[in-house]
């Protein structure tokens, strides 16, 4: 079954989007022990486990506008021992089907550090790249946000500067024709974001993952 974060999700690429009210709802997370705050135009979602109730969150001051994303606020949800993951743009895009690309499995790049982080947040992790075993650039497609299917990149550094655009171009022939797939970038990172607007991504929202302390990474 569909997870409820994924119905918001898919609405909004669809131009429903969530009351812009100031206001904030709880939905559980759709992987245990990972949680998230994702904040879209006047109304957050709080993807987070039981402890958290909503007078826990009205007395952190949450809230639809920018208290959702206040640092003190998943601070504190976290606890001083936890994970707390940059704070992300939320984009979403389409696949564009079988048709040809440059891409082919490369589980040998099952190290790198884009790999890395998306096996311990992800599932169904597949690897890409390029045929050539010269070329670290990296695709990972996974089973992400809300059971979405999502994309992450990264070109080696002697090829970037203009061919990101491509790559993900490539990625989304990965992805059945008019899927929705998720990606997400930091908002610094300016040469990221241009590849995915480039590539017909649109942004809906912010996104930002933590886990508390006791969870298994």
């Amino acid at each position: 079954m569909s997870h409820p974060l994924a119905g918001i999700i898919k609405d909004a690429a669809e131009g429903r989007f969530l009351p812009v009210d100031g206001e904030y709802h709880r939905v559980t997370p759709w992987k245990p022990g990972l949680e998230a705050v994702v904040a879209f135009t006047g109304h957050a979602v709080f993807a987070v486990d039981a402890k958290t109730t909503d007078e826990t969150l009205a007395d952190l001051g949450a809230d639809g506008f920018g208290g959702a994303h206040d640092p003190r606020l998943i601070a504190e949800l976290a606890g001083p021992d936890g994970w707390i993951d940059s704070l992300d743009v939320l984009l979403v895009g389409r696949g564009a089907g079988p048709t040809g690309h440059g891409l082919v499995a490369r589980p040998d790049l099952a190290t790198h550090p884009r790999v890395h982080f998306a096996a311990s947040n992800r599932d169904d992790v597949q690897v890409f790249g390029f045929e050539d075993q010269q070329r670290s650039t990296v695709v990972v497609l996974a089973r992400g946000l809300a059971g979405l299917p999502e994309i992450s990149f990264e070109l080696d550094p002697e090829h970037r500067g203009g061919e990101g655009t491509a790559l993900i171009e490539d990625a989304l022939r990965l992805v059945p024709e008019g899927e929705l797939v998720v990606a997400a970038a930091a908002p610094g990172n300016a040469a990221s974001l241009r590849a995915l607007l480039s590539a017909g991504f649109v942004a809906l929202g912010s996104l930002q993952l933590f886990r508390r302390a006791s969870s298994d990474r």
